[in-house]
């Protein structure tokens, strides 16, 4: 008979397998963590991504992000295939994707790469469901070669073939005595067994491989009238190789009954001497009738404890609990001990029963005493109600793990254990024999420590003893102390008896005593009866009474014995910790909070914890202003507080979380302020390593909001904070306690030394318990909007810790999601908050975390003032470098900010530019246009220094408009100056300076205004003039206004300050003018002076302008907004020409030779008198003077030395050729002359003396003014000539349109408006256009 199987029986049996999977989250665990130790591959880290995007396409309750992930773990499983571990994710990913063939093809292909694995811990179902019934020869075959080298055996061995016992198919259990047949057996018996079993698993593997080959034949085969037949059978035994046919399987089948085989086809045989068999139940009411039954097999610890929960081992139903399957497991075993045992077994059971109606807690330690002396010697003893599972248990030691370690064979050990191993010279693992690369111990494994804890507050007592010191110990002892705490005897039932007795009195006195001292003393008899005795339910009942509580409540407010008050809060707190009807009874009643409130504050620390279970309101929390008092408690050890249902100090540190939740913004920053002074900081980093996830929880809270608060802490948590638990508390944390994680993670990075903050990524992305950035990146999946962009930003931040790679998923996912969040208008918090991420990333922050990348990006254009009061607020380091330590953390500065830019621009070939250019158009969003601009300039100007891969050309299309509109529009020079940082980057290729080009009328402005603040603006300029064919048209003037004032004679002085014009004239009239409405619309004129006023100075460090005049006296005037009075008139004692002042003093030409120096309070004094002076300039201190011999000289009017700049000449053809015009600028002497030697202006060196140029025109020149980049010459008839300061070449001619002379010149402050003073009379304005 053939037994065909066909497609739909395929497609059946693995669905249901596939989703019995899907369904069950523990089992699915287990699953992938045993392929993950049976598999250790350099793919491990692929596996575990696609694992974890898995589980998030199951937990998701979105179509498009199951969709994307569905897709995202093939791509990454593909390139894995043959791998069990990729096989079975690829069958589940297929399922989830409703592709039933292709999950079936991968699941098959998980027997075609480790048969064995996958019948026996992976897919039992699946094996015998679809393979066991073609390998029934198989089994029947070898059962026969078993039973012939049994059958020496004698009979007091069980026989798997006899007739006494029938095991059938449908037994529940079956248990082979390994430990009688073993006695009975020979050696080459024993050596014939084990050759069997290695026969049986490798011909068991083959026949699996072509049955697997087989059934994704039948699925693939799409003709249904011709179906395929199965494989023959192989046997290969010494040599010698069998088929069998149709009949010989007919025939295996119909002895069914008598194959004795485990239902997963391991073979079994006698068991190791030291090995301890297993017995396995089945549920009888199971469907699977026709199933083998079960029979002892050899299985690791971790498949051990899987066999609870798994789908073909199921529990016995009359065993309630693990305890219980132990103790079954226990008594099934002692059947093959002696007959001793089975005695004091059965008289331990009999005396059990005298005390079962009335002690439960008797019956079970008498159970334990039984199973002690039928237990295996190698195994530790439980004197508990649960044995502690083995994983909790040192293999060396035998006792609970106290520091375990894992080794990177995966094997835990205790420390002290396994040092003293390596101590005596072996470079192997005890358990597995593997050499090891390094004998030096990892950090504790935090994630077994804290489940050992967990086991052992849910099994308080228990206690592994190792077997060594059982044997040095008696039973006599171990039952006696069995006795001391089970009440087995007469005697300790009465004084049990009598002790509640006593209790009962105690509570009676508690609730009815009108006498305090009474009610007190009921309490502290309470209090150490709990503490002495085990109390019962009972008893816990009786005293969460509400009239007890209430009597409890009533000694809170009554009594002042410390003594009695903390029994009271300790009661109070270990009855509320186990009943809520008690915190329902304390709550009831504001005032018992407010009194437990009262009591912390006065020092009874105790109450903390009973606060903390009350589970006030956030809002009734902050009202009762615990700071102070939290802090204390906070700030204590855990072995100076009293132990306690909950520690103190957990308590404290959770409700300081609640109340920095719920407290005001004003409120919390003085609450941080308390927590620094009182330096409880480090106290609440400690709880970062805490037992309870939720104190770990609650710390990362507190620390976040005082790194926000005042980031100056950020530091020392930075430097303390133990981050491996945080990373633990993670992965089991929900979505908001996720988020809060990150959000102390993404602070804790932002720190002021770029070397330490890289420290601190590479702890968070390696101390993980699995991967950070695979858990980063599967929350990022499915965060709220909001969590998105301080998420990627972290994610981001961790891979680049290694060199940029071409392809990483988490840094594109990262990327994208920012992109995404930045433009994503419906949330204009998650643009702002995506566009302040992106701008953080440069990856410079000050002391206090907040980025420094604005003000480090002024002062690269120039505008280092607020950078140098930020480093001096903080105490930055300068950035050029003192010390070898500054200059290693600017290069790893500039490194990082570099690798940030580089990954951020290439992404999609700079599609985050388009996003920025989007944000830049956001100018009713003040907080995102801002950080988007600052991120645009960051990422502009480090294409400079990034190789040019064609980015440049897309952030030019994207983003040159735009800047240049901020540019010209912008009225912040720190703006402009960033802007012009921006467009700088454009000018290195020739594509973009033309680009610039054809904007230069539009940026022209703002560069002259801008280049006096940045010596950026006059670079822009120099090469832009450069790249100009004209120079006229980069320094076009246009004629704005003429005004004819010829009426009160010549125009001799002119000066200009702020918006205002200040003219004066020969008939001594002064004239104030201003720019506003119209060009030089006359606001003032005074005729205060009575001859012609020949000069003006204006001193713009008090706002005063002084007037000269040939009637002897200087006037200072007072400038208003829009007049100008005279307060001070002082009498020179000569004709005043061409005034200069300074703080305290006054200089001007007198009627004949030398120089007058004035001071204000009336003296005067006579310099250089063998001179006559023409002109004057003053500039720190030193007086410049251009004679009628053409000789000019320096004077220190602090010492009155004299120095000659340039010595005089003779009259040439009888004319004088005196210096008419002398001006002092950027540290030259410009000095004005005639023609007549063919350069009428020179140009010196201020500091030597020497000639560095000559303006060559061959016009006279009278007056003379001098901006930043050009020279302004007024000479005769009516002409202004301009020159460039740069070239000395001359640019443009301006004509005022009379034959005149030009008598002053005067420069508005911004270096865009000329005014021009002419002798007829005419004032003229000329504007820069």
């Amino acid at each position: 008979m053939t037994t065909t199987t066909t497609q739909s029986q395929i497609l059946h049996h693995t669905a249901a397998f596939v989703s019995e999977i899907l369904s069950k989250t523990d089992l699915r665990r287990r699953l992938f963590s045993t392929l993950r130790h049976r598999f250790p591959s350099s793919d491990q880290t692929t596996l575990n991504l696609a694992a974890e995007t898995l589980e998030n396409a199951i937990s998701t309750s979105s179509t498009t992000t199951r969709s994307s992930s569905l897709n995202l773990a093939e791509n990454l499983l593909l390139p894995l295939a043959g791998n069990p571990f990729s096989s079975l994710l690829l069958s589940l990913t297929y399922s989830l994707d409703r592709r039933r063939v292709d999950s079936a093809l991968s699941l098959l292909d998980l027997f075609l790469s480790d048969p064995n694995l996958a019948r026996t811990e992976i897919a039992s179902p699946i094996f015998e469901e679809l393979f066991l019934i073609h390998l029934l020869p198989v089994l029947q075959w070898f059962n026969d070669q078993r039973s012939k080298i049994l059958s020496t055996l004698s009979t007091n061995v069980v026989n798997y073939g006899n007739d006494n016992e029938d095991y059938s198919m449908c037994d529940e259990s079956v248990v082979f005595p390994s430990t009688k047949s073993l006695s009975n057996m020979s050696d080459g018996q024993t050596w014939e067994l084990k050759e069997l079993e290695k026969d049986y698993e490798e011909v068991m593997d083959d026949n699996c491989r072509i049955l697997a080959s087989y059934l994704k034949e039948v699925l693939e085969n799409r003709d249904a009238n011709n179906p395929i037949g199965p494989p023959p059978v192989i046997l290969d035994n010494a040599g010698k190789v069998d088929r069998f046919d149709d009949s010989e399987e007919e025939q295996g089948m119909m002895r069914t009954g008598e194959v004795e085989i485990s239902i997963n086809g391991r073979y079994n045989p006698i068991w190791a001497k030291e090995e301890r068999p297993v017995e396995m139940f089945k549920d009888s009411g199971s469907n699977k009738s026709k199933s083998l039954s079960f029979y002892p097999k050899r299985v690791s610890p971790e498949i051990l404890t899987d066999q609870r929960s798994s789908w073909n081992l199921t529990t016995s139903p009359n065993l309630n609990s693990d305890s219980e399957v132990e103790s079954s497991l226990d008594h099934t075993l002692a059947g093959s001990c002696s007959s001793e045992s089975e005695a004091e077994t059965e008289e331990s059971n009999k005396k059990m029963a005298l005390f079962e109606s009335r002690q439960r807690e008797t019956q079970k330690e008498k159970q334990l005493i039984s199973a002690e002396s039928s237990r295996s010697p190698d195994y530790p003893i439980a004197i508990s109600k649960q044995t502690p599972p083995k994983d909790f248990v040192c293999p060396i030691t035998n006792h609970l793990f106290d520091d375990p370690v894992t080794l990177e064979t995966g094997q835990t050990y205790e420390r002290k254990a396994i040092q003293e191993w390596f101590d005596r010279e072996n470079l192997t693992c005890p358990i597995t024999r593997q050499k090891l690369n390094s004998t030096n111990l990892p950090k504790t494994n935090y994630v077994l420590k804290r489940l050992i804890a967990s086991w052992q507050e849910q099994n308080p007592g228990s206690v592994v003893i190792n077997q060594s010191e059982k044997l040095g110990q008696e039973s006599k002892p171990i039952i006696e102390s069995v006795q001391m705490t089970s009440p087995n005897s007469v005697i300790s039932q009465a004084t049990i008896e009598g002790t509640v007795s006593e209790l009962r009195h105690a509570i009676s006195n508690l609730c009815t005593s009108e006498i305090l001292k009474e009610s007190e003393t009921a309490v502290l008899r309470i209090e150490r009866f709990w503490k002495e005795a085990n109390m019962e339910g009972d008893i816990r009942t009786m005293l969460s009474k509400p009239p007890v509580i209430n009597g409890f409540v009533e000694i809170l407010f009554n009594s002042v014995d410390p003594k009695v008050l903390k029994a009271t809060i300790f009661l109070l707190s270990e009855l509320g910790s186990s009943d809520k009807a008690v915190i329902q009874t304390l709550t009831q009643v504001d005032s018992d909070v407010e009194c437990i409130a009262v009591l912390l504050k006065r020092g009874l620390m105790e109450a903390v914890v009973l606060i903390y279970l009350l589970r006030a309101s956030i809002t009734n929390l902050v009202e009762l202003d615990l700071l102070e008092s939290l802090l204390v408690v906070i700030k204590k050890k855990d072995g100076d507080l009293p132990k306690m249902c909950v520690k103190p100090r957990t308590a404290a540190v959770l409700l300081l979380a609640q109340i920095f939740e719920g407290c005001e913004e004003s409120s919390l920053s003085s609450f941080v302020n308390t927590m620094v002074y009182e330096k409880v900081i480090e106290s609440v980093v400690s709880s970062l390593e805490a037992e309870r996830a939720e104190e770990r929880i609650a710390a990362v809270k507190i620390l976040s909001k005082c790194m926000r608060e005042d980031g100056k802490c950020r530091n020392n948590i930075a430097d303390k904070a133990e981050l491996a638990p945080v990373l633990e508390s993670f992965m089991g944390a929900s979505d908001q306690e996720r988020f809060e994680i990150i959000q102390f993670l993404s602070e804790l990075v932002k720190l002021n030394r770029r070397t330490f903050n890289e420290q601190v990524l590479h702890i968070i992305k390696d101390e993980g318990p699995l991967s950070t950035m695979h858990a980063l990146l599967n929350y990022l999946q499915t965060a709220l909007q909001e969590h998105c962009p301080v998420v990627a930003g972290l994610l981001l931040q961790l891979d680049l810790l290694s060199e940029p790679r071409k392809m990483s998923i988490y840094r594109e996912e990262a990327i994208e999601t920012l992109i995404g969040c930045l433009r994503n208008k419906d949330f204009p918090s998650v643009q702002t908050a995506a566009a302040e991420t992106i701008m953080s990333l440069q990856g410079r922050f000050t002391v206090s975390g907040k980025s420094l990348t604005r003000a480090f990006l002024l002062k690269r254009a120039g505008l280092d003032k607020t950078y140098n009061s930020l480093a001096r607020k903080d105490q930055l380091r300068n950035f050029s470098g003192e010390n070898e330590e500054t200059l290693e953390e600017e290069k790893a500065a500039e490194g990082w900010e570099r690798k940030m830019a580089y990954v951020l621009v290439s992404h999609e070939f700079g599609l985050l530019f388009e996003a920025l250019s989007e944000g830049l158009k956001s100018t009713n969003a003040p907080e995102l246009w801002s950080a988007c601009f600052v991120s645009t300039v960051w990422l502009l100007h480090m294409l400079k220094v990034l190789p040019d891969t064609g980015i440049r050309g897309t952030a030019r299309v994207c983003l040159l408009k735009s800047l240049i509109s901020i540019f010209k529009s912008s009225k912040d020079t720190e703006d402009k100056a960033l802007s012009l940082l921006a467009l700088s980057s454009f000018i290195q290729d020739p594509e973009g300076l033309c680009d610039l080009n054809s904007y230069i009328k539009d940026i022209l402005k703002g560069l002259r205004e801008l280049k006096r603040s940045t010596p950026l603006a006059f670079e822009m300029l120099k090469v832009l003039y450069e790249g100009q064919e004209s120079s006229a048209e980069m320094w076009n003037h246009k004629e704005l206004i003429q005004v004819d004032c010829s009426e009160n004679g010549e125009v001799l002085s002119i000066v200009c300050f702020k918006d205002k014009i200040f003219s004066g004239h020969s008939d001594g009239t002064i004239k104030v003018w201003t720019g506003k409405g119209s060009i030089l619309h006359l606001i003032q004129e005074v005729h205060e002076h009575t001859k012609a006023v020949t000069s003006l100075a204006f001193m713009p460090a008090v706002e005063r302008l002084y007037s000269g005049s040939l009637d002897r006296t200087t006037r200072v005037w007072s400038v208003g907004d829009e007049t100008i009075h005279c307060i001070q008139v002082h009498d020179m004692k000569d004709q005043v020409n061409n005034l200069v002042v300074a703080n305290s003093i006054s200089c001007f030409v007198p009627h004949g030779s030398g120089v007058k120096v004035h001071t204000w309070n009336g003296g005067s004094k006579l310099l250089n008198q063998n001179k006559y002076v023409k002109c004057l300039a003053l500039v720190h201190g030193k007086l410049y003077c251009g004679c009628h011999d053409s000789s000019i000289q320096e004077i220190n009017l602090a010492t009155e030395t004299l120095s000659t700049i340039q010595s005089g000449s003779r009259k040439l053809l009888g004319k004088a050729n005196p210096i008419h015009a002398l001006q002092i600028y950027g540290g030259l002497i410009y000095a004005a002359t005639s023609s007549l030697d063919g350069a009428a202006v020179k140009i010196m060196n201020a500091s030597n003396y020497n000639l560095v140029g000559s303006l060559p025109t061959i016009l006279d020149v009278r007056a003379m003014a001098i901006s930043s980049e050009l020279i302004y010459l007024g000479c005769k008839r009516g002409t202004v000539e301009i020159w460039s300061r740069e070239k000395y070449n001359r640019i443009d001619i301006l004509q005022t349109g009379t034959n005149c002379k030009v008598l002053c010149l005067a420069l508005d402050s911004n270096e865009e408006l000329l005014v021009v003073g002419t002798s007829d009379g005419q004032i003229q304005a000329w504007g820069l256009s």
